[in-house]
């Protein structure tokens, strides 16, 4: 079973969005026989990566970095799409953090890419806002010799 995971901005902007779903799509097309998708389901490209990776008819692994982790989502909607994906998913993974720290953060973000053959980076090539954003899971992954492919649209901008 091929095993792709995800980290990548919770913000991507709306010009931006077309042209990373599409990338998406074509990672996970370029797979062939059974695939499994990592991923913390964090609103996004976690929550974007898992919907069409589970279109594809892939088997989810959530990784959940804190006991608190929903209450981290202010957006209805993301809450509701986070629990609606985690409702799908095959396999629950929990961090042993009782609290959504940057600690917690990263130790999900690692999980992911220690347990992935190829990480997806939905990533502006910017550095991490703080410990745990994408820039430092993309940079743990390839110190590790992990494949990593950056999405991104350029061009784009995040605030």
């Amino acid at each position: 079973m091929k095993r792709i995971g995800v980290t990548g901005h919770r913000d991507i902007p709306a010009e931006a969005h077309a042209h990373i779903e599409a990338a998406i799509r074509t990672a996970l097309r370029g797979h062939t026989g059974s695939l499994r998708a990592l991923s913390s389901l964090a609103a996004g490209a976690d929550q974007l990566f898992a919907c069409l990776a589970l279109d594809r008819g892939a088997e989810l692994t959530v990784v959940i970095p804190s006991g608190d982790y929903e209450d981290g989502f202010d957006d209805p909607e993301e809450l509701a799409g986070y629990l609606r994906l985690k409702n799908r998913a095959t396999l629950e993974v929990r961090m042993a953090f009782p609290h959504s720290t940057d600690e917690a953060y990263y130790a999900a973000g690692t999980y992911i890419a220690d347990n992935c053959d190829r990480l997806l980076a939905v990533w502006d090539g910017r550095p991490a806002r703080g410990l745990g954003g994408t820039g430092d899971i993309v940079r743990y992954a390839r110190e590790r010799g992990k494949p990593v492919t950056v999405i991104w649209c350029e061009g784009v901008e995040r605030t």
